[in-house]
């Protein structure tokens, strides 16, 4: 049952205003806190917000029609996702395995590169982790970024019989595709499991945080898409640029370095980046022991600036999507 508009646009208000007062009275302790840094995190945090309240309750009827819709239609999505990840794999003799086999194979390439032919110079990652595992524990959640923003872009492209059909909510396409992605990164994070075992790092009571750290994914990638796919329909050379941002996005994100051996001034500014909070995520996950709560001004940046990228593509995408069917 959709919520009234008044009802939908108090309880959003709600929550922008407890969340604001959250990062109001909450203060950093330790002998390296900045605290005017942390005051200009605070501003900016509740500008956002206040913003974001503003829009939400300017355009509410196109920021929640597109949520409304996935629920409804919640039952068609799993099943049109098993679908289109078995499809992917049709006519193969080893069908699905071979979702498998690419984890697999890059992992035991790391652990042959680095901890056998290189030898006790790359076997280290930071602070006395196993490179392979500091490794494999970023690019977890990066290949099922990469993954599923190009399939989520290019998913009415690939649909594009459905988006003509005038019954068909084909609001529900890029949902589908970033599903379809998850099942192999299922798989991915059995393997990280694997590895971390295998160096002594057994799951703990922090390994759940994975499951919070890809929900957080999930939802960024979801956001992301609904937007790039709007925009791909009548700007196809956007997918091109995707794939070069993606080359550059994995330097900027800590999956191949250290976060912790850079400048300090860098690091505000990587931290711009909400990649960097997820991939340092699953290493907290892993072998860090440390709760995501813990390091909050980028908790709360990352949900702010998740938030208001649905929104942005929730609005782009009702607003574009009388036009697919003409283009395409």
């Amino acid at each position: 049952m959709r919520i009234r508009k008044k009802g939908g646009i108090a309880i959003f208000s709600l929550a922008g205003l407890l969340m604001a007062v959250l990062i109001i009275v909450h203060q950093n302790t330790g002998p390296n806190v900045n605290h005017q840094e942390e005051l200009v995190k605070k501003v900016i945090s509740c500008a956002v917000i206040v913003a974001a309240c503003l829009g939400f309750a300017k355009w509410y009827d196109k920021v929640t029609t597109l949520p409304v819709e996935l629920y409804q239609s919640r039952h068609l999505i799993w099943k049109l996702a098993k679908n289109d990840f078995k499809k992917r794999y049709a006519g193969s003799y080893m069908g699905a395995v071979w979702a498998m086999v690419q984890p697999v194979v890059t992992v035991a390439m790391y652990y042959i590169v680095f901890d056998r032919i290189m030898g006790n110079g790359a076997r280290q990652g930071a602070e006395g982790i196993p490179f392979v595992l500091f490794l494999t524990a970023g690019l977890v959640p990066w290949f099922f970024f990469s993954e599923a923003l190009n399939n989520g872009t290019n998913a009415l492209l690939e649909y594009n019989y459905l988006v003509k059909k005038v019954v068909f909510k084909i609001s529900i396409l890029p949902i589908i595709k970033i599903i379809a992605a998850t099942f192999i990164h299922v798989f991915f994070i059995l393997v990280l499991l694997v590895v971390a075992a295998i160096y002594g790092y057994y799951p703990t009571v922090y390994t759940l945080q994975i499951l919070y750290y890809s929900a957080c994914l999930f939802i960024f990638v979801l956001a992301l898409c609904y937007t790039t796919c709007s925009v791909v329909v009548f700007f196809r050379d956007l997918s091109q640029i995707i794939n070069i941002a993606l080359q550059i996005g994995m330097w900027a994100t800590p999956i191949l370095w250290d976060i912790g051996s850079i400048d300090e001034e860098w690091i505000v500014v990587l931290k711009l980046n909400p990649l960097v909070y997820i991939v340092n995520g699953y290493r907290s996950a892993i072998y860090e022991k440390q709760w995501f709560f813990q390091d909050f001004f980028s908790t709360m940046g990352f949900w702010i600036t998740t938030v208001v990228l649905f929104g942005i593509g929730a609005a782009i995408f009702k607003r574009l999507k009388v036009h697919f069917a003409d283009v395409l």
